[in-house]
């Protein structure tokens, strides 16, 4: 994956930390508000061993409220730029489903774009991204994050999401898009057992060929399984994030870069992964 001339070489897995900017995420919404305490979270994950920062100043947990365009902006752009002055060698991706947004980001100094509607919520972000010719995360999701969970009717969760990947990732060649990875969603339109159904069929999502991201940090189908809240369940991450690695993913979304990064060392140590 080519991200603005540098090479991430996805055969060995690589971690993603989340840099959420935002008031209300489910997890750390408002801690790291402003471009000081961003700028602390981003340099911990960093040297945690975090490979790629998820900047996002949008919250799509179910229920959060709109965020217009000016706004989105006026929150990532100074944190990207100024990630880019105190990091120069990060790798910067930001969660956005606008393409106007995406564009000006990637203008601010981000490598890559992580799109949470797949390209269902903009019509313009497809040939933004094929323009700006940045590395694109394809997601799975029904709806909007405010109707999400209403649309969880499928007749084979996995067997549509195939089906959608399909579809979204033809188009996306068909543009001249080269390095797509694939992340099914989890928690997006899909029940705590479509979830799981997901995680252990999720073998099936290879037939693409194309690397696959896993984000379950700390999300409601590890804590409401554990009647724990969010901010108990890094334990139950790592658990299914293993799962997830065994499983042949290639970039794990988390929350907590160290116990990511551990669980990969400690399964190339058992020479379970290259």
């Amino acid at each position: 994956m080519n991200a603005g001339g540098t090479l991430i070489d996805l055969s060995t897995p690589k971690v993603m930390g989340i840099l959420n900017i935002t008031p209300d995420s489910f997890f750390d919404g408002g801690r790291y508000h402003g471009i000081d305490n961003a700028l602390l979270q981003a340099e911990k994950l960093l040297d945690e061993g975090a490979d790629i920062l998820d900047i996002g100043a949008y919250s799509s947990r179910p229920g959060a409220a709109e965020v217009s365009p000016a706004e989105e902006q006026a929150r990532l752009i100074p944190v990207i730029e100024a990630c880019r002055r105190q990091f120069p060698d990060a790798i910067l991706s930001v969660d956005t489903f606008r393409a106007d947004v995406a564009r000006s980001s990637i203008a601010a100094g981000a490598h890559l774009i992580n799109d949470i509607s797949g390209g269902t919520l903009d019509h313009r972000m497809f040939a933004t991204i094929a323009e700006l010719q940045v590395p694109y995360i394809l997601m799975h999701m029904r709806g909007t994050p405010n109707t999400m969970q209403q649309l969880t009717d499928y007749t084979d969760v996995v067997q549509e999401i195939n089906l959608y990947f399909g579809k979204q990732v033809a188009a996306l060649r068909a543009l001249g898009i080269k390095d797509i990875i694939l992340d099914p969603g989890f928690g997006f339109a899909k029940t705590l057992e479509q979830n799981y159904e997901l995680l252990r069929r999720i073998n099936e999502l290879h037939v693409h060929g194309l690397p696959i991201l896993g984000g379950i940090s700390r999300k409601s189908m590890i804590y409401k399984k554990l009647k724990i809240g969010p901010e108990e369940a890094l334990n139950g991450t790592t658990v299914l994030n293993t799962v997830l690695l065994t499983k042949g993913i290639k970039l794990l979304r988390v929350h907590d870069a160290k116990a990511a990064k551990e669980a990969i060392t400690l399964l190339q140590q058992a020479a379970l992964l290259p």
